[in-house]
C-alpha cells in the first residue's frame, strides 16, 4: 500500500471538488490536520471513514486504496490486491496499538513496583501487595507484547518474567537489608524475643539484635530455622 500516492490522490479529488482541507474535514468530522496527514502520505484515514471519503470524492473504494482511478479491466485484480494490502495495514495497526498499551502497561506496573518498595517502609505490608498488583499489570503487559507467539512460548516467556521480576524484587530487598540495614520486606515470620527481633525470609534470616538501642547491630545468615530457646541466647 503505498500511503504517498493515495495522499495525492485524496488530495487532488479534493481539489477537483472545490473543497478546501478544512471543508472536507467538517463533513468527516476530523481535524484539517488530519487531512493533511492523509494526503502528505503520513497517515490513513481510519477504515470508519473510508466510505465516507469515498462517497464526498466521488470515487470507489478501489480507486481510493489504488490511489488512481483504476481502469475496467483492472478492476478486479486491483481489487483482489487492495483487500490484500487493506488487511495487512489493518494488521500493523493492530499490532502498533497493542504495542503501545502492552509498553504502558509494563513500564506503569514496573514504575509501581519500584515505588512500592521505595514509598512504603519495609515493615508495612502495603509495599509488598503494590509490588503484586504491580507485577500482575507488568504482566498483562508483557503478555500482550508476546501475543502472536505461539501459546507454550508465550507461557514460557511469561513464566521466565515472573520469575526475573521475582528475583529482581528479592534482590532489591537483600540489598536494602544489607546497606540500608532494614527488615526484609518479603519476610516469613517476625519473632521479638527479649532483645532480638528475629526476621525469617526465604533464603537468609536476619537477625536484629539490641533492637532500639545504641549498640543494635545487625547479622544476616544463611537459613538455619533456629528454636526459640535459639534465639533467647543469640545476642550476646
Amino acid at each position: 500500500m503505498n500511503q504517498e500516492k493515495i495522499g495525492r490522490f485524496i488530495a487532488e479529488c479534493r481539489q477537483n471538488k472545490n473543497l478546501t482541507q478544512q471543508a472536507l474535514a467538517e463533513r468527516l468530522g476530523v481535524s484539517d490536520r488530519t487531512i493533511g496527514n492523509w494526503e502528505n502520505g503520513r497517515n490513513m484515514p481510519d477504515l470508519s471513514l473510508l466510505k465516507p471519503l469515498c462517497s464526498l470524492l466521488e470515487i470507489t473504494l478501489n480507486d481510493l486504496m489504488s490511489g488512481e482511478k483504476v481502469k475496467e479491466k483492472e478492476y478486479h485484480e486491483k481489487c483482489e490486491e487492495n483487500i490484500g494490502n487493506t488487511i495487512d495495514y489493518t494488521n500493523k495497526k493492530i499490532n502498533k496499538k497493542n504495542k503501545l498499551i502492552s509498553d504502558i502497561l509494563l513500564f506503569f506496573g514496573l514504575g509501581l513496583i519500584f515505588s512500592a518498595v521505595s514509598v512504603f517502609p519495609s515493615e508495612s505490608s502495603w509495599g509488598s501487595i503494590y509490588s503484586v498488583i504491580g507485577m500482575m499489570i507488568s504482566l498483562i503487559g508483557f503478555t500482550i507484547l508476546n501475543k502472536g507467539k505461539t501459546f507454550r512460548k508465550r507461557l514460557f516467556l511469561n513464566f521466565g518474567y515472573i520469575i526475573f521480576v521475582m528475583t529482581l524484587l528479592l534482590v532489591l530487598d537483600y540489598s536494602n537489608v544489607k546497606l540500608n540495614k532494614q527488615a526484609p520486606r518479603f519476610r516469613i515470620t517476625t519473632t521479638a524475643i527479649g532483645n532480638l527481633i528475629y526476621y525469617d525470609t526465604l533464603f537468609y534470616d536476619v537477625y536484629r539484635c539490641h533492637f532500639d538501642e545504641e549498640n543494635e547491630y545487625w547479622i544476616i545468615e544463611k537459613n538455619s530455622k533456629p528454636t526459640d530457646s535459639d534465639l533467647i541466647n543469640y545476642c550476646k
